[in-house]
């Protein structure tokens, strides 16, 4: 079968449809230069609602990736797919199926239950609120910090921020803290009992670069001191003292995204409660 020179991927779900998007953005990762186009067809409860997107999603075939719990509004997605001769699959089928049976019961049909305003929906605004707030040192006082679940230090540009914000809408509450050796943070900052400590580096080179295409976005310099690859060693030196000085966990920012940094911390957290439990 030749591949199509533009793939159209059809999400189409009763609810947000973040987890489709997860799942066609993972799985897309896997496949070197494929060029997708992804179509979201969200809250899709209805089979009026459904004939009116068929009619869209006929105009570009491409596979339909759906998550649908209603039988009827199910039933006639796939009849019309099989009609068209679209590509589908129901992505959640097999973990549903297997959980129904070791649990011995069937699986609820309401759709978008992830999304009900529960304890851990509170929770996760509860952690963006305060991740928002201490944010790049700001209210590090120590009854402030304690509050945290996380605690991440670097120097600048190292993802503090965006590792923050991503650990927030995973629940935790994230302070982070910038090392600047000119500037030592306070001392109760090693004190602290309720987070864990994390440390993010990198590569100095790394470092430059990711520092001068930021002066260069803000319309600024690239040639200060900021952008130093000495200073930028001696910055990263500092900051490693500081974590072997006070034994904290280290992960090297060099060559991972902001997810696998932040579910590397996450299993140091996890693996932190289990030893205090």
């Amino acid at each position: 079968m030749t591949a199509p020179d533009v793939l159209h991927l059809h999400l189409i779900s009763d609810s947000t449809g973040e987890t489709l998007e997860s799942v066609a953005k993972a799985s897309l990762a896997r496949f070197e230069g494929a060029q997708a186009v992804k179509h979201f067809w969200p809250m899709v409860r209805s089979e009026g609602h459904l004939d009116r997107i068929i009619e869209e999603v006929a105009k570009k075939p491409g596979l339909v990736i759906y998550t649908l719990v209603d039988g009827l509004v199910r039933d006639r997605l796939e009849m019309r797919c099989a009609t068209l001769g679209l590509p589908m699959v129901s992505p959640l089928d097999p973990t549903i199926s297997a959980l129904s049976e070791l649990l011995g019961q069937a699986a609820t049909r309401r759709p978008g239950r992830q999304h009900v305003m529960d304890q851990a929906y509170f929770r996760r605004v509860d952690a963006i609120n305060y991740t928002m707030v201490h944010d790049d040192g700001a209210q590090t006082g120590l009854e402030e910090l304690e509050e945290a679940d996380i605690l991440l230090l670097g120097v600048s540009r190292t993802s503090k921020t965006p590792t923050s914000i991503y650990l927030a809408n995973r629940g935790y509450k994230t302070a982070n803290i910038p090392l600047v050796p000119q500037s030592p943070p306070s001392p109760h900052v090693w004190t602290v009992k309720g987070p864990l400590l994390v440390g993010l580096t990198t590569a100095p080179d790394r470092l430059q670069s990711i520092r001068r295409n930021r002066l260069l976005t803000l319309g600024q310099t690239p040639d200060t001191d900021y952008v130093d690859v000495e200073r930028i060693e001696a910055e990263v030196a500092f900051a490693r003292r500081l974590f072997a000085d006070h034994d904290i966990p280290v992960i090297d920012v060099t060559r991972r995204s902001i997810e696998e940094t932040a579910a590397a911390i996450i299993n140091l957290h996890q693996a932190r409660l289990e030893k205090q439990a």
